[in-house]
Parts: C-alpha cells; sequence; structure tokens
C-alpha cells in the first residue's frame, strides 16, 4: 500500500511541476523583459484596411533609460518614416521633406503597440481576463487592446517562442479578423547602441539619404475620403496655385463638417522641427499627428490635413484612415 502512494505521490509531482502555467509565463515574461539592456527587432508589418493590404519593413530599437526607434518603411514606395523617443521627447521624422514633428506625448505608453516588448507586456499585465495556451512551438496570450481611435481593434494574440521571444502579434476586430499583424524575423535580445543612435540629428542626416521618395510639385489626382461620417457631403472643392506646388481643399458641410486639405510638401532648407499637441498614430499608409480637432500626414509626397471643429478624435481619424493610396495588393 505504501509502495502505491509513494508511486501515486509521485506522479502528482511530475504533473504538478510540468504544468507552465499563465502566471509562470506572465512572470518570466516581465522579467526577461526588464532585465534586457538594449533589444533590437525586425520583421513586417500589415495593416488591412477595408480590402486593402499595407506591408511595412519594421525596425525596432530599444536602449535602457527609455530610449526608442521605430523605422517603418511602406515596401509599395520606400517611404520611411521614424519614430523617436529619447530624453528630449518624441518625434516623427520624415527625413526626405528634412521635416520632423516633436510630440508633447506619453508615447508609447498610452496604447497598444504591436511591435514593442514593453507595450505588448504592458496589454498582457493590465488584462484580467486574458487567456493563455501552450502549442508545440509557442506560448500565445490572448488580450484586450488600447486602441483609443480605432474602436474595431479589440484584441490581439501574442505568439512568442519557448524563450519567450516574441513571434508574431494579430490583431483583431469583434469578428476575429486579422486587421493589422507583425511577425518578427530577427530577434536580438542584447543589442548594443551608442548614444547618437537615437538623436534627432543622426537620424535625420542617416535616413535621408535611403528615402526614395522624392517631393512632387502638382497634385496628380485628388483623393476623396472613403468614409464620410452620415449626413456630411462634400459642398466645395478649390485648388490654390502655391510657389513651390498646389493646395486642394475639400468642404464637407451637413452634421459632421470638416475639411480635407492636400498640399504638395516641400523640402525644408534646414531641418525644421514642429510641435504638435497630440500623439502620433499608425494609419494605413503613414504615421499622422492626432491633436484635438485635425489629423496630419504625409504620404508618397503630398502633405493630407483633415480638420474639423466638432468631430470627436476618432470620427477624425476614422476619416483620414479612409484617405487611402498605394496598397500593396488586394
Amino acid at each position: 500500500m505504501k509502495k502505491i502512494c509513494l508511486i501515486l505521490f509521485s506522479c502528482f509531482l511530475l504533473v504538478g511541476c510540468g504544468k507552465y502555467t499563465i502566471k509562470d509565463a506572465e512572470s518570466d515574461l516581465e522579467k526577461k523583459i526588464n532585465k534586457i539592456d538594449g533589444y533590437n527587432l525586425t520583421g513586417e508589418m500589415e495593416i488591412i484596411n477595408n480590402d486593402d493590404v499595407y506591408k511595412y519593413d519594421v525596425d525596432v530599437s530599444y536602449m535602457k533609460t527609455d530610449k526608442f526607434r521605430v523605422s517603418l518603411k511602406n515596401k509599395t514606395n520606400n517611404h520611411e518614416q521614424i519614430i523617436l523617443k529619447n530624453s528630449e521627447g518624441v518625434y516623427v521624422l520624415t527625413p526626405t521633406l528634412n521635416k520632423s514633428f516633436k510630440f508633447q506625448s506619453d508615447w508609447p505608453y498610452n496604447n497598444s503597440q504591436v511591435y514593442l516588448l514593453q507595450t505588448l507586456l504592458s496589454d498582457i499585465q493590465s488584462d484580467k481576463e486574458k487567456e493563455f495556451k501552450e502549442t508545440g512551438d509557442n506560448y500565445i496570450f490572448t488580450t484586450s487592446v488600447n486602441y483609443p481611435n480605432n474602436s474595431d481593434l479589440v484584441k490581439q494574440k501574442i505568439y512568442f517562442d519557448k524563450k519567450l521571444n516574441p513571434v508574431k502579434v494579430e490583431v483583431m476586430n469583434e469578428e476575429d479578423d486579422v486587421l493589422i499583424k507583425m511577425t518578427f524575423n530577427k530577434v536580438d535580445m542584447d543589442a548594443k547602441f551608442k548614444d547618437k543612435y537615437f538623436t534627432l540629428d543622426n537620424n535625420m542626416k542617416v535616413s535621408e539619404t535611403i528615402d526614395d521618395v522624392k517631393p512632387v510639385s502638382k497634385i496628380e489626382s485628388e483623393i476623396y475620403p472613403m468614409y464620410i461620417p452620415e449626413n456630411t457631403q462634400l459642398t466645395d472643392k478649390e485648388t490654390v496655385s502655391l510657389d513651390n506646388g498646389e493646395r486642394v481643399i475639400m468642404t464637407f458641410e451637413g452634421d459632421n463638417p470638416f475639411m480635407l486639405v492636400q498640399q504638395t510638401a516641400t523640402i525644408d532648407d534646414e531641418t525644421s522641427i514642429v510641435s504638435v499637441l497630440g500623439d502620433p498614430i499608425q494609419l494605413a499608409t503613414s504615421v499622422a499627428a492626432v491633436s484635438d480637432n485635425m489629423v496630419s500626414w504625409i504620404d508618397n509626397g503630398i502633405e493630407y490635413y483633415v480638420v474639423a471643429d466638432n468631430m470627436s478624435e476618432s470620427e477624425l481619424v476614422s476619416v483620414a484612415d479612409s484617405v487611402s493610396v498605394l496598397p500593396v495588393s488586394k
């Protein structure tokens, strides 16, 4: 009898010790990320906007003391933008035009980000109803997400390998349709960087030589928003000649009036910094600046502005995100 009890007890211990729980995974992931001095992640991000798929090459660098550099290169036109966070602030760089936008923002901690380990961990820790599953190759967390300007994005699956390195992130709507997908191709959890790697001047100098997009002097085809709020319609369109290009102003009136401005971008002679009271967000085609009554972005040599007095921020973003050009595939 004693022998049988000993065998059963041994089996119980083996089963108990072999079970890797959600608490184990969360604790180990927190320890892993918190002890990192620097990391570099590269991969591909896909954004699905209606029937169009927009693809980006993504290169993420982090150095302890809260420094981030995220390079996003549109695979259709090779237009590169850089989101930079250092001790001086948060910036979105457009090196081709010699311009950068400086934000008074808590980025990247104020919403979800599919390509940053810190925000993925934050999403896992903050969701008390998260799910966890172990497969043959991966650990998979399913969590809620925080995208305040996109109510369609409600949850995500975060895939890690058995060493808790990121493999893939899928952000979905209520119907489980994947609307954002980030696939990591290279993970270096022991990356080393010099301080200048995260400075504004260094990134403007290095990146301006590799961005293939050139400014244009004429708006060849006007782009209309695919999403217009209910009981709102286009009432006026005006084309204005500029010294080095042109501007198209579209006025929409009704229950939710707004203006859409398209303007040929110009190269500044010296690096210019535009202060923004708002946050950087990812649209389908570009990184945009969002403030209380305006969304602005640069895409393929054109500057865009959606401006409204009484629309919500999420509604403004919906209009801006529907002004989409140059999809990769359909």
